[in-house]
Formats: structure tokens, C-alpha cells, sequence
């Protein structure tokens, strides 16, 4: 990135709460992710409480070279160096996410889960999330979707939202009426595949059906 592109990335994610970032990952290993990808989900069986979020499954790196490469993948490393969130450091694993033909939408939910710490108000980003895309996403296949600034400032739809995964919203039914519904002032975010999607993960964030 040129250094007024990685500024215009990094001003995204601060006032948005995510950033595209187009052609992380190169063409040859993008073929080797899908391929592992699709082994490690080929004989998983979606538990009933993960419906929503289709199939789901979790690798770290230490159990899968694929996996390792990828959370070593270097020009990630520079993009996020660039955008000055060069001391952010992984999680040690990933989660491997599909919507299935006629998948289920995915509810409204935030990722972050440190509510009573001070630290959420911060105005920076200090958990992030790196979407990685093996395919093209758009919105007839479910992609991602935000509500820009909510994870910032609160609106109407956080006081109606059924506290995320575990605490309920997992549990919901596929007709709910606020946490499938769609808000005036989301963005569907459709990228192509390679891209990676950098999420401050305060931020409001859903899916379509597939």
C-alpha cells in the first residue's frame, strides 16, 4: 500500500470500525486454503446451537501447517505494520466460517466481551478481527454486513439485541424480528477472494442467508 492508501485503510477502521484490504493472499495459497479448508469441514457435523453460524470450526496453529502458514502469512503482517496495528499478535488459531446453500442469516451481534472494562471506550481498536475470503462474497451468498460507528456509539439496536452467541442469541428463531432485521445504515461488505476484512470487533456486524 502506498502511505495515503494505508492511512485512508487505517481512518476507515477507526470511524467505521472495519477496513478492505484487496489482494492479501496470493492466488497459489488461496488454492491450498480452500483445499484444506474443505477437508477440515468435509466430516464435521454443525452442532444444532451453531446453525447461524454454519459450519464452525476451530484450528490452531499448532495442529495444522496450513493454519500456521496462514497466521504467519507475511503480507498480513506488513498491511497491518502499515496501517500502524503492527504490535497487534494472533490469537494462536482460527475459525473456519461457511454459509451452506440456503444457509441461515447470521443475527447482529459484537465479538468483543469485555464490556466492564474501561478499555471499551476507547477510541482505538484493542481486539481486531482478520476476515479472510476463499471466495467472492456478495450479498446473495451472505456476506458480511456492519452497522458503520457502533463501535463507538451505541443506537437504537443494541437495547433490542438478545446478548450474542452463548448468552442467547443462538438460541433465537430464524423469524426474529430485531436480530435478523435489517438497519437503515448498514453496509454490505462484498469482496473478492484474497481480500481480508480488518474488524474492530466492538463493531455491529451480521450475514444474509446464503
Amino acid at each position: 500500500m502506498t502511505p495515503e492508501m494505508a492511512l485512508e485503510k487505517r481512518n476507515n477502521l477507526l470511524r467505521d470500525g472495519y477496513c478492505v484490504i484487496d489482494n492479501i493472499v496470493t492466488e497459489e495459497f488461496l488454492n491450498e486454503l480452500r483445499e484444506e479448508t474443505e477437508r477440515l469441514i468435509a466430516n464435521h457435523e454443525e452442532p444444532p446451537d451453531l446453525v447461524y453460524q454454519g459450519q464452525h470450526v476451530n484450528v490452531k496453529r499448532e495442529d495444522n501447517a496450513v493454519i500456521d502458514k496462514l497466521l504467519s502469512w507475511e503480507p498480513s503482517y506488513n498491511a497491518l505494520e502499515e496501517l500502524g496495528l503492527g504490535d497487534f499478535k494472533t490469537g494462536g488459531g482460527i475459525i473456519i466460517l461457511t454459509k451452506e446453500p440456503k444457509g441461515p442469516p447470521l443475527y447482529w451481534h459484537q465479538d468483543w466481551m469485555q464490556w466492564n472494562d474501561p478499555l471499551t471506550l476507547s477510541p482505538w481498536p484493542q481486539i481486531i478481527f482478520l476476515n479472510y475470503y476463499l471466495t467472492d462474497t456478495a450479498v446473495e451468498n451472505g456476506c458480511l454486513k456492519v452497522i458503520p460507528g457502533t463501535h463507538r456509539k451505541r443506537i437504537d439496536l443494541h437495547d433490542q439485541l438478545v446478548p450474542a452467541h452463548e448468552k442467547g442469541a443462538r438460541y433465537i428463531e430464524e423469524d426474529h424480528p430485531i436480530m435478523f432485521s435489517d438497519h437503515p445504515d448498514q453496509i454490505y461488505v462484498e469482496v473478492k477472494a484474497g481480500s481480508l476484512v480488518l474488524g474492530d470487533a466492538r463493531v455491529l456486524h451480521a450475514a444474509d442467508r446464503n
